[in-house]
């Protein structure tokens, strides 16, 4: 895997350009002499975390024949106060909509992605506490 970040050159502005030819924008807060056009980095380790996840929940759904229509990850997120300012704490919300989609089989995907699938949340727990939870939606 790789990834190239180049600085803009204006501002604290940065694109970065990824192995599969993807561009990212990212910018800082105007207090930093950003100008607040982009996500922070910090942001989108936060997202990239929360993509990974889904990602894993959907698919393990999907290979078992389960009927999920819809996956959302709420991540809120704690980070320590001084430098460098990690995340300690990340709570995960799954909201899990499907027909006939079961608690057990859901929660089991969800633990499946947090101690086997999801190299992001697996390299964060190193420095922050996670937790989980999970919300079932009836599409019926």
């Amino acid at each position: 895997m790789e990834c190239k970040v180049r600085w803009s050159g204006d501002g604290m502005s940065f694109v970065a350009e990824t192995g599969s030819n993807h561009a990212i924008v990212m910018d800082g807060p105007p207090d930093a002499g950003g100008r607040n056009l982009a996500p922070r980095p910090m942001e989108m380790v936060l997202a990239g975390t929360g993509g990974c996840t889904a990602f894993d929940v959907v698919m393990i759904l999907q290979k078992g024949r389960h009927d999920v229509t819809d996956c959302v990850v709420a991540l809120k997120a704690e980070r320590a106060d001084t430098d460098p300012k990690v995340f300690t704490r990340i709570h995960f919300h799954y909201t899990v909509t499907g027909r006939n989609l079961k608690a057990d089989v859901v929660e089991r995907a969800v633990k499946l992605s947090k101690d086997k699938y999801c190299s992001a949340s697996i390299m964060l727990a190193k420095t922050a506490e996670l937790t989980h939870s999970v919300e079932i939606v009836d599409a019926a």
